[in-house]
C-alpha cells in the first residue's frame, strides 16, 4: 500500500504485487453483451482493450454458477467455454498494457425462475422478495419470492465462488473482486433487511457476516489475500436493501476483511444520508460524505477504492485529502475509453448514451470516440 496522499489521479500506485500506472479504476458495469451460453465474445475483448489505460479494470459482475444468473447476456465463469472467452479478454487487456480483475457474482434473490436451469426459484438467505420487476428474456416480470437456502446448502455456494476464482486464475486475470454489494447474494446475507435467518448464518452481525467471510476465505485460498478485493455498498437501497444499523454492520465487516489482509476494499457511496448535490464544489462534496466512510478508511489498513458521484475534480480532492487511494468511474469510463488521458488534459468528455447501456452490439459499447480520432 502507498499511504501518502496523492495530489493527482495520475500518480502510480502499488496495489499489492501490481504496479498501477494511475489511480483511475474502471468500475464494474453490467452491459449484457455476452454471447450464447453467457460466454464472453470478441466484442467484449475489444471493449475492455479500449479501456486498458485505467490503472486497473474491474470487470462487469460475472456469475459463478448458472443458478447465480440474474440478467440475460451477463457473462459467467463456471465452464470451460466461459474461461476461454475471458482468456481472450485478459490477453487483449494485457497486450495493451492494462491490468484487469474479475468480479465474482451470485445474484441470489435478484433473479427469476425463467432465467435459471429447470425453472428453479432464485435462492436467498430468507424467503423475502424484492419489490417491483426485473428484466428477463421474456421482458419485465415481477420478482418472485426466493427459496431460503438450507444451512447445508451454503457450503455449495461457497464452493461455487472458490471454483469461479480458480477459473478466473486459469483465464489469466490479475486478481478477483468478491461482489458483496448492490443487493446481491452476499449483501443479502450481510444486511438484516434481507436476512431473517435463525441459524448460524442469521441474527447477530457476526452470524450474518459468516457466509460472506467464508466466501472470501475460500477465494483467498485460490489467489492469496493480496490479489483479492471486496466490494460493499453500506447505504445503497437498490434491490430493496436495508439494514437496521449499517454503520455497525459494515464497520464489523470491514474489520473482519482487514483481519484477512485482503488486497483492497471497494466502497460504493451511493444513497448515503446527507450526500451533497451533484453540482457542488469538491470541498463541499467531501465535507458532506457520510462519517462512516472516514471510519472505514481508518479501520482498513489496505488500499481503499471509492465509487459514486466522482468526477475528475472530486477524485483528485478525495485522494489529496488522504480519504482514498484509488477512484472508480463507471459511466464516464463507459463513454470515454481514454478517460485517464481526458482527465489528465482536461479534455471534453463524451456523454454516455443511456439507450445503449444494456444489450445490443457495438453501438454505445465499442464505438465511443477517443481523442484525436
Amino acid at each position: 500500500m502507498t499511504s501518502k496522499p496523492a495530489t493527482t489521479l495520475h500518480a502510480p500506485f502499488s496495489l499489492g504485487p501490481l504496479t498501477l500506472a494511475n489511480r483511475i479504476v474502471m468500475a464494474p458495469m453490467t452491459r449484457n453483451r455476452a454471447g450464447p451460453g453467457n460466454v464472453p465474445q470478441p466484442i467484449n475483448a475489444e471493449y475492455y482493450r479500449q479501456r486498458a489505460s485505467a490503472g486497473i479494470i474491474i470487470t462487469e459482475a460475472t456469475q459463478v454458477s448458472p443458478y447465480g444468473l440474474g440478467y440475460p447476456g451477463t457473462p459467467g465463469i463456471h465452464d470451460a467455454a466461459q474461461v476461454a472467452g475471458w482468456s481472450a479478454v485478459t490477453e487483449a487487456v494485457h497486450g495493451a498494457g492494462g491490468r484487469i480483475v474479475l468480479q465474482l457474482w451470485h445474484v441470489g434473490r435478484s433473479s427469476h425462475s425463467s432465467l435459471l436451469p429447470g425453472g428453479a426459484l432464485p435462492v436467498a438467505p430468507s424467503a423475502i422478495a424484492i419489490d417491483g420487476e426485473t428484466f428477463t428474456g421474456d421482458g419485465m416480470k415481477a420478482y418472485e419470492t426466493p427459496r431460503a437456502l438450507d444451512t447445508g446448502e451454503i457450503p455449495e455456494i461457497v464452493e461455487q465462488f472458490r471454483s469461479g476464482a480458480a477459473n478466473a486464475l486459469a483465464a489469466g486475470f490479475d486478481g478477483v473482486e468478491v461482489h458483496g454489494a448492490n443487493g446481491y447474494l452476499l449483501d443479502q446475507f450481510t444486511r438484516d433487511g434481507a436476512n431473517a435467518r435463525t441459524d448460524r448464518y442469521g441474527g447477530s452481525i457476526e452470524n450474518r457476516l459468516r457466509m460472506p467471510l467464508e466466501v472470501t476465505q475460500a477465494v483467498i485460498g485460490v489467489w492469496g489475500a493480496a490479489r483479492v478485493g471486496y466490494r460493499i455498498s453500506p447505504f445503497q437501497k437498490f434491490n430493496s436493501m436495508a439494514d437496521g444499523d449499517p454503520e455497525a454492520t459494515f464497520a464489523r465487516l470491514t474489520a473482519a476483511l482487514d483481519d484477512l489482509d485482503i488486497g483492497y476494499l471497494h466502497v460504493v457511496e451511493t444513497d448515503a444520508p446527507g450526500a451533497a448535490a451533484a453540482d457542488v464544489a469538491p470541498d463541499e462534496f467531501l465535507a458532506a460524505r457520510h462519517p462512516l466512510f472516514a471510519r472505514l478508511r481508518d479501520m482498513f489498513d489496505g488500499p481503499l477504492i471509492v465509487n459514486g458521484g466522482y468526477d475528475g475534480a472530486r477524485g483528485k480532492a478525495v485522494l489529496a485529502a488522504g480519504a482514498a487511494d484509488l477512484v472508480a468511474y463507471a459511466k464516464l469510463f463507459l463513454a470515454n475509453p481514454d478517460l485517464p488521458e481526458r482527465l489528465r488534459t482536461a479534455a471534453p468528455l463524451n456523454e454516455p448514451d443511456k439507450a445503449t447501456f444494456y444489450g445490443g452490439g457495438g453501438e454505445g459499447y465499442t464505438d465511443y470516440p477517443v481523442l484525436n480520432g
